[in-house]
């Protein structure tokens, strides 16, 4: 699922995405599950941190979205 996200996000290829935490809550018919995902470079070291938003209906036609918001640049 990260690879989604990774893509989504639009990281190197040469940098990866992994998961540190998530929640899963449910309101208005909203299926959430959040993120707190960190991109790693090359030396595997923490270069930014990531929220992504992983949003689905319970609903017929049961429609999906993703939103991300950067929550930390550590290194460049």
């Amino acid at each position: 699922m990260s690879d989604e996200y990774k893509k989504k996000i639009g990281l190197p290829e040469s940098h990866a995405l992994s998961i540190s935490s998530s929640k899963w809550t449910q309101r208005k018919g909203q299926d959430t599950d959040t993120y707190e995902c960190e991109e790693r470079n090359r030396q595997g070291e923490v270069i930014a941190k990531y929220t992504v938003k992983d949003s689905t209906s319970i609903y017929p036609p049961f429609g999906r979205s993703i939103t991300w918001t950067q929550s930390a640049v550590l290194n460049t």
